[in-house]
C-alpha cells in the first residue's frame, strides 16, 4: 500500500493515513460488513462488449427544449446536436456498450491496469462500493492491476494527490456510509492549465483508465476529460458513473442515480417521526425543506412514502406559472380547512429549489443581482426604484429576514445563494400574514404555530440500503469492465432495476447523448440535461390522485429505518438451525414496504423450534428479533415468524 503527493511537479512515496478501523464500528455496521453482495448474472462469468446502435445529443436537434430557470440566471436550453458534434469531434456518434455473456470460460487476464478513481461533487450513500465493484473486479478479473484513489475530489488529480488502494484498506468501508475512503471535492478541471495537469498524472501513472463518481457536472467535466485524452491520442480512458441523492441525473439508460433511495428512506423516517410528533402534541405545523437542487424529486418520493398533508411540487408551480402568493394561499387554504375538521396541526413538504420554479421570484432576484452589482443598497430604500412595480410588491410582500438574505448573501460571483434562503421560514412567516388577515376577517380563529426544519446533509452519507448497496457495486464492476475492453466517454449503466439483481442489466450509455448544450458568455457550454419531476409520469400521477385525502385526513405513515434486511439476508441468518425450504415477507402492495412480518419455513419441526429458542431476543442488524412458532395449516409446513419493524427495500418505485 502506497500513497504519493505531487511536490513542485514530482511524486514523492508515503504511507498512507490510517482508514477506518472496524473494530470500532457498531453492531449494525458490522453485519454490514461482511455482506456478499449479489451481482447481475451477466457479471458472473465471462462476458463480452458488444457495441449498440450509434448515439446523438439529448433532445430534438436543433430545437429549444425549454426555458430552464437555474439558480442564477435565466437561459435558453438548446438542444443542437451540431454544437455537441463541434465541442466533442472524438466521442460525439459513438455507440453505447452492452456487456452479455461470453462462450469462453471465465479466467483472469494476464493484462495488467492501473485504474484511477475519483469521488466528484456532493457526498451519497452507497459511493464506497462504487470503488469495491471496480476493485473487485480488477481482483478476479486482471492479474497484478492497480487501483489509484484520487484525494479530495478532482483537485488530487490534478495534483496527484493518490492512495493506492489494496484489499485491507478498502475492507472497513465495504457497505458503509460515507465519502471518506478518499474523500470528495468540488473542483472542475477545465481550464487549459488544469487539463494539461491531468495529462501528466495520467502519464506519471501510466493509467490505462480512470472512473469519475459524480452527478451532471462531474459527468460532464469527465466527457470533456475523455474528450481531451483522445485528442491527446493519450491510452488513458474515461467512464462516469451517476451519483446524487438529487435523482435529477437519470434517462432510459441511466434510470437512477445511486444514493437517491437512501436518502429518500433517511429523510422518510425522519418525515415519519415529525408527523407522529405533531399528532402528539396537536399544536404545531411542521414545515419541512428538502434537500434536492432544482429538482423535486426527493420531495415527490418522500411524500409517497409518507402521506404529508400538503406537498409542494416545484415543477407543477412552474406548469401553473403559479406565484408566491398562490402558493401561500394553497397552504393557508388547507390549514383553514383542517381547522374545521378540528386538526390545528400538519406537515408540510417543501422542495430546496421551490423558488427556482416561481418566474416571479426569479425575475426579482435577476434584478437584484444586476442592481447590486453596480449600485450600493442604502437604508433609505431609494434603490427599489429601479426595480420593476411587480419586482418591488414582491420584495415587500417577503418577510423582512428574507429581504435580508436576497440583498447580503451572495456567491463568488455576486449572485444571490438561492439554495441558502429558508423557504421553510420564509413560508411560514407569510401564512402566519395571511391567517392573521383571515381572522380579521373572521374566518380564522385558531393559534397558528409553525416548525420549520431542513432536510438535508443527514442523507448524504447514510449506510446505504439494500439497494444503493447492490446498484453501486454493479455500477463499479460495470465500470472496470468497461475500461478493461477499451471502453471510454460512457457511463456506467444498470437497468431493468425493478427486477432481482440477477437479471439487472449491464453496459455503458454515452455521456454525450446525455448532453445539451447553453449558451454562456457568448459561447456554448455541454451540460449534462437535468432531469425534472415529469406531471405526466406514474409517481407525480399517483401523488396527484391521493393528495386531497391526505391534505384533510391524517393518513402519515411513518416508514422507520429501513436498510435492513431482505429474503436472502434473513434465509442467511437462519439456515445454520436446518433445511430452510422456504423464506417469505410481507410487504405492503401501496408503499411497497416491508409490514414488518417474515415468514421463515423448515422441513423439519425440531428444527424451526430449535431457531425460534435461539433468535427470539437476539440482536439482528442492530435490533432485536421477536419470533413465534407456528405450523402452517395448508402446507403442513413449521414455520417461524419473526417481526422486525420495516425489514427489507420497497421496489424502486419512483422509477
Amino acid at each position: 500500500m502506497s500513497s504519493s503527493s505531487a511536490s513542485n511537479g514530482s511524486a514523492t512515496a508515503s504511507n498512507p493515513p490510517p482508514g477506518r478501523l472496524a473494530s470500532g464500528y457498531s453492531e449494525l455496521q458490522e453485519s454490514r460488513l461482511n455482506v456478499d453482495l449479489p451481482l447481475p448474472s451477466v457479471l458472473k462469468n465471462s462476458i463480452d462488449v458488444v457495441d449498440g446502435p450509434p448515439s446523438s445529443a439529448a433532445g430534438n436537434p436543433g430545437s429549444v427544449a425549454a426555458t430552464v430557470i437555474s439558480m442564477f440566471y435565466i437561459a435558453m436550453d438548446i438542444t443542437h446536436s451540431d454544437e455537441i458534434a463541434k465541442l466533442f469531434p472524438n466521442l460525439f456518434g459513438q455507440p453505447s456498450a452492452i456487456l452479455v455473456p461470453s462462450s469462453l470460460p471465465k479466467a483472469a487476464l494476464d493484462e495488467r491496469l492501473k485504474i484511477g478513481v475519483v469521488l466528484s461533487g456532493g457526498q451519497a450513500p452507497g459511493g464506497h462500493n462504487v470503488i469495491c465493484g471496480i476493485f473487485d473486479y480488477l481482483q478476479g478479473r486482471t492479474n497484478g492491476s492497480k487501483l489509484y484513489g484520487f484525494k479530495g475530489g478532482p483537485a488530487g488529480i490534478m495534483k496527484c494527490k493518490y492512495i493506492e488502494l489494496t484489499t485491507d484498506f478498502i475492507y472497513p468501508y465495504r457497505n458503509q456510509g460515507g465519502f471518506d475512503m478518499i474523500c470528495s471535492g468540488r473542483d472542475k478541471i477545465e481550464t487549459p492549465e488544469q487539463f494539461q495537469q491531468a495529462e501528466e498524472t495520467a502519464l506519471k501513472l501510466d493509467l490505462d483508465g480512470l472512473v469519475v463518481i459524480g452527478g451532471d457536472d462531474s459527468n460532464t467535466n469527465a466527457c470533456l476529460l475523455a474528450e481531451y485524452f483522445r485528442s491527446k491520442n493519450l491510452k488513458s480512458r474515461v467512464i462516469g458513473c451517476p451519483k446524487t441523492i438529487d435523482g435529477d441525473l437519470k434517462c432510459k439508460e441511466v434510470p437512477t442515480s445511486f444514493g437517491f433511495d437512501t436518502a429518500c428512506k433517511i429523510y422518510a423516517e425522519m418525515i415519519g417521526n415529525v408527523m407522529i410528533d405533531a399528532r402528539s402534541t396537536g399544536k404545531y405545523y411542521h414545515f419541512v425543506r428538502l434537500m434536492g437542487r432544482a429538482a423535486s424529486h426527493i420531495t415527490l418520493e418522500c411524500a409517497l412514502q409518507t402521506h404529508p398533508n400538503i406537498t409542494i411540487i416545484g415543477e407543477e408551480v412552474a406548469a401553473k406559472k403559479e406565484t408566491l402568493k398562490n402558493v401561500t394561499d394553497y397552504i393557508t387554504d388547507i390549514i383553514c380547512k383542517r381547522t374545521e375538521l378540528g386538526y390545528n396541526y400538519g406537515v408540510i413538504l417543501i422542495p430546496e429549489g421551490l423558488i427556482d420554479f416561481i418566474p416571479e421570484v426569479q425575475q426579482l432576484i435577476a434584478e437584484l443581482n444586476e442592481i447590486l452589482a453596480h449600485d450600493v443598497v442604502d437604508k433609505s430604500g431609494v434603490w427599489k426604484k429601479k426595480l420593476r412595480s411587480q419586482s418591488q410588491q414582491l420584495f415587500e410582500l417577503l418577510p423582512h429576514a428574507i429581504q435580508e438574505q436576497l440583498l447580503l448573501e451572495r456567491d463568488p460571483h455576486g449572485n444571490v445563494q438561492v439554495a441558502k434562503i429558508e423557504t421553510e421560514k420564509m413560508l411560514i412567516q407569510m401564512v402566519e400574514t395571511e391567517l392573521e388577515n383571515r381572522r380579521n376577517a373572521g374566518s380564522y380563529d385558531k393559534q397558528f404555530n409553525g416548525q420549520s426544519h431542513f432536510f438535508g446533509y443527514e442523507g448524504r452519507c447514510g449506510l446505504p440500503s439494500n439497494f444503493d448497496a447492490n446498484y453501486c457495486y454493479a455500477l463499479g464492476y460495470a465500470a472496470g469492465a468497461l475500461l478493461h475492453y477499451g471502453k471510454t466517454g460512457l457511463i456506467s449503466s444498470v437497468g431493468n432495476l425493478g427486477g432481482p439483481v440477477e437479471e439487472w442489466t449491464v453496459g455503458g450509455t454515452p455521456l454525450t447523448s446525455l448532453m445539451d448544450v447553453e449558451r454562456r458568455h457568448g459561447k456554448f457550454k455541454p451540460v449534462i440535461k437535468k432531469a425534472m419531476v415529469e406531471l405526466e409520469g406514474a409517481p407525480f400521477k399517483k401523488f396527484a390522485s391521493v393528495r386531497e385525502e391526505w391534505a384533510i385526513k391524517n393518513r402519515y405513515f411513518n416508514p422507520g429505518l429501513s436498510w435492513s434486511v431482505n429474503e436472502k439476508s434473513l434465509k442467511d441468518t437462519f439456515d445454520s438451525y436446518g433445511d430452510v425450504t422456504e423464506v417469505r415477507i410481507l410487504y405492503d402492495k401501496e408503499t411497497g414496504r416491508s409490514r414488518g412480518f417474515g415468514f421463515v419455513y423448515f422441513s423439519k419441526e425440531d428444527d424451526a423450534r430449535t431457531a425460534k429458542d435461539a433468535m427470539d431476543g437476539k440482536a439482528f442488524l442492530g435490533r432485536p428479533l421477536r419470533i413465534s412458532f407456528a405450523l402452517d395449516k395448508v402446507r403442513g409446513a413449521p414455520v417461524v415468524v419473526p417481526r422486525l419493524p420495516h425489514i427489507g427495500d420497497p421496489t424502486n418505485r419512483h422509477q
